[in-house]
């Protein structure tokens, strides 16, 4: 059972890695659209950042959630 935990605890650190690194890159896509005023960049960039904001999310409710119907 402590590697399952274990498991579950790598899984929700990646998740929430991925979800802030995407959301990083839609934060730099935003201001590059800003600085150029490209509003397709400012667009993507804030596709970007939700969609980052979104992952992280679910890495921080729904990731620890696994080891409840497991467990």
């Amino acid at each position: 059972m402590a590697f399952f935990t274990e498991a579950i605890n790598t899984l929700q650190t990646l998740v929430i890695a991925l979800g802030a690194g995407l959301a990083v890159w839609g934060v730099i896509n935003l201001l590059e659209g800003y600085g150029n005023d490209n509003p397709g960049a400012k667009s993507q960039g804030m596709k970007q950042l939700m969609a980052g904001g979104g992952v992280a999310l679910i890495g921080m409710v729904l990731v620890p959630l696994l080891s409840n119907l497991f467990g």
